[in-house]
């Protein structure tokens, strides 16, 4: 029985940071980044149909099967990710949504206080 947690809000909004702490406080734990997949991992833009929705989509499957906790963390615009979010979240036993929404105010006060190399804020 595996429990998803499903991780989105805007940039800056703190998804990263709980993500990390729950991944370091939870045993036999996955955490999948959406940027880490989509950025990272296969430089892809973040519209519908790029290479990190089936890839993730794998990687839920494989903790799924593996892990008793499944942390899934982004911005994960519905636009782009729902489709297959809503196709995985019915195979988890549990699952756990925390979303994150902050004024522009808060995210643009967040941003300002990351140590981030090459990071910029379009506005």
């Amino acid at each position: 029985m595996t429990t998803l947690i499903i991780i989105r809000g805007n940039s800056g909004s703190g998804k990263t940071t709980l993500a990390h702490q729950l991944h370091r406080i939870l045993p036999d734990s996955l955490l999948i980044s959406q940027d880490i997949v989509r950025r990272e991992m296969l430089n892809v833009k973040d519209q519908v149909d790029n290479l990190s929705i089936p890839l993730i989509e794998q990687l839920l499957e494989f903790g799924n099967q593996q892990e008793q906790f499944v942390i899934l963390e982004g911005i994960l615009k519905n636009s782009v990710y729902g489709p297959m979010i809503r196709k995985q979240i019915q195979y988890f036993s549990q699952v756990i949504t925390v979303y994150y929404q902050l004024s522009l105010n808060e995210t643009v006060r967040r941003h300002c206080t990351k140590q981030v190399a090459g990071f910029t804020l379009m506005i």
